[in-house]
């Protein structure tokens, strides 16, 4: 009895110990397609393209600027769309990736350079972006960024 019940416990043991790994492999997958998507992102503001965030955001998607300004996923698009935003860089750095079964929340920090309404603007902070896996894919449902103080 002492014996089975030992195999059992290892059996038992191993089968923890693969489904973890093989559970960490899966994270990683996900977490390089979330960086990715955060990259994409930033081309997307970069190049004034509306049509490529539309589908790598929510339709609840909330995002509330480094100055308080709360937008929702309308005003955010038609944001990114005014001739008057003139981005030349957005790069991001430091890069955290923590997954909770179908939701992801992505922080790390983020430069970004350019001019709005002829005004030019260089802008060091943080970003906080919570992601949801759904349809079979990742949707930012929220963005929130701070700058940091000079």
């Amino acid at each position: 009895m002492m014996k089975r019940t030992s195999i059992l416990f290892s059996f038992l043991l191993c089968a923890v110990a693969f489904t973890a790994a093989q559970n960490t492999g899966e994270n990683k997958d996900q977490e390089s397609r979330l960086l990715v998507l955060e990259h994409l992102w930033n081309d997307a503001q970069v190049h004034r393209d509306p049509h490529a965030l539309e589908g790598l955001i929510g339709d609840h998607f909330v995002n509330t600027e480094f100055d308080g300004e709360v937008s929702d996923r309308a005003k955010f698009l038609a944001d990114i769309d005014n001739p008057k935003f003139k981005s030349a860089e957005l790069s991001i750095k430091d890069v955290k990736v923590m997954l909770y079964r179908d939701t992801a929340i992505v922080v790390g920090t983020y430069h970004s350079r350019g001019s709005f309404s002829g005004q030019q603007y260089d802008h060091v902070g943080r970003f906080t972006d919570t992601w949801i896996y759904d349809g079979g894919k990742w949707l930012c449902v929220a963005s929130h960024s701070s700058l940091f103080k000079k």
